[in-house]
């Protein structure tokens, strides 16, 4: 018996000597992943820079863009505090779990739904920022909640530390001003 299931890029085939399907059933898996022009934007030796591929447009490329869009932008502010005395990949990561936890919470919204779409994966924009320490994070998200700004406050489990705090993907127009007197994180 084969089964069939068709994704996005790529077909899945099971195959089993049964008839039927069990928790127990032993399935030898084959995945083939058919070649295509999307793919190879992925196969860049940069992180934040899409293979070349002469054959697509550039979504970056400015004669395709209308001059006076308004960006849409995502802050991640971290405490100085953790990033003078954690290790930097945990405080890195503490931003990671904010920031998809902020796109994840906002996902039907059609500013994030933009922001996340597959012509715009490789010009997403972030400013992240830092503030002293716990007390200030804690008083930010008070006043982003007083400002209608939709925002995660990370919470460190089972310490209970908040750590950072990320928003929701916002024209910069409309959030910037809650963090103009933040300094950038260097």
């Amino acid at each position: 018996m084969a089964c069939t299931i068709p994704l996005p890029s790529f077909r899945v085939f099971f195959t089993s000597s049964l008839p039927f399907s069990t928790p127990t059933t032993q399935f030898r898996n084959r995945i083939r992943v058919p070649y295509s022009p999307l793919a190879s934007r992925f196969n860049s030796n940069s992180m934040s820079q899409p293979a070349t591929d002469p054959t697509t447009k550039d979504v970056n490329d400015t004669a395709s863009q209308p001059e006076n869009t308004d960006v849409v932008v995502q802050y991640v502010v971290l405490r100085r505090d953790l990033i003078d005395t954690w290790p930097l990949g945990s405080v890195v990561t503490q931003g990671c779990h904010a920031s998809v936890s902020a796109v994840w919470c906002s996902k039907d919204d059609p500013v994030t739904i933009d922001y996340c779409s597959p012509d715009k994966l490789d010009s997403m924009h972030k400013v992240t920022l830092e503030v002293k320490g716990e007390t200030q994070i804690k008083n930010l998200s008070e006043k982003l909640t007083a400002g209608g700004i939709i925002h995660k406050l990370w919470i460190e489990q089972p310490e209970n530390i908040p750590t950072c705090l990320a928003t929701k993907p916002y024209p910069k127009s409309i959030v910037s001003s809650h963090f103009k007197k933040l300094k950038l994180c260097k």
